[in-house]
């Protein structure tokens, strides 16, 4: 194997570190083990005789040897890349692997029924499929299909918008009663469950119809905040799909449903043509077309 060789497959290694600045954020996103990384590297390292990284207990800094490599491994990866789409691309046969990415909110909904149907009509097609509320990359081949919720997706990928979903303002009817009569006209005496990072007073509460409520808690977890809403511990911006199956969840009086974000699904260009990745961005824009009216909830 010559030294070129050595190169292509340890500037991978290279690029997640210039982009996470760790090595541990770079193992979790190659699915490798923290020597691994290291271990490649100070191979490349050794191999150019240079210094890629200045290292500390803050993490690793590219050197300007580094920051001169950069451009050029990503180049080089992208390459690489639009080689493999290209021959993916060629592929018009029912079968083989798709890389499915779902945000966490979608994955404890309907998916699952979608994803065991779509088994079922095309049993040679093998999905591999990662829940996260990371954006992963199309471009860099982190994933096949995403499916994303966003206003607007400004990304260099075939989109397809499906529906726009809408939201409200959520809380238990016990909640209600315990609590709504006697709250103040903006919010006193309310509480809310809250999304996101902590802030002293987030937006979204100040825009609402009750910024003097407390938000007592934030999360990142949909499912969470869906679960605390029908235990009866607060109110919460929620989409109209989430609560369909709790009965003691009801829209907050005096509050109006919105029009939100929409549910797109993203795939690179070079698969278009590619049978089983279109087959799966098919057969999920009709299941979800056909549940427009939960999406839509009161709007529908």
């Amino acid at each position: 194997m010559t030294d070129t060789a050595h190169d292509w497959t340890k500037l991978p290694y290279f690029l997640a570190v210039a982009r996470s600045g760790s090595l541990r954020a770079a193992a979790d996103t190659l699915e490798a083990t923290h020597a691994t990384v290291d271990r490649n590297l100070r191979a490349l390292e050794e191999e150019y005789g240079v210094r890629l990284f200045d290292r500390s207990r803050r993490g690793l800094k590219l050197t300007q040897a580094g920051e001169a490599l950069v451009p050029l491994a990503e180049e080089a990866e992208t390459a690489v890349i639009a080689a493999r789409r290209r021959v993916q691309g060629l592929d018009h046969e029912a079968q083989g692997t798709v890389r499915l990415s779902l945000p966490t909110g979608f994955a404890s909904m309907e998916v699952p029924r979608m994803l065991a149907s779509f088994e079922q009509k095309y049993p040679d097609i093998e999905l591999v499929v990662t829940v996260t509320n990371r954006i992963e990359s199309i471009n860099r081949a982190e994933a096949d299909v995403s499916l994303r919720i966003a206003h607007q997706v400004d990304d260099d990928v075939v989109g397809r918008k499906v529906l726009q979903i809408a939201g409200g303002i959520f809380a238990s009817k016990d909640y209600l009663e315990r609590h709504f009569a006697s709250a103040g006209p903006k919010g006193e005496g309310l509480q809310w469950i809250g999304w996101g990072d902590r802030a002293a007073l987030p937006d979204w509460v100040r825009a609402s119809p009750f910024p003097r409520a407390k938000v007592r808690y934030k999360l990142r977890s949909p499912t969470l905040i869906i679960e605390m809403v029908a235990a009866g511990m607060g109110m919460s911006y929620l989409p109209h799909v989430t609560v369909r199956n709790f009965d003691n969840v009801i829209e907050v009086p005096g509050t109006t449903s919105y029009l939100d974000r929409s549910i797109w699904l993203l795939l690179h260009s070079d698969l278009r043509q590619t049978a089983r990745v279109r087959l799966l961005v098919d057969h999920l824009a009709e299941e979800l077309r056909a549940m427009r009216p939960a999406f839509l909830g009161s709007l529908a």
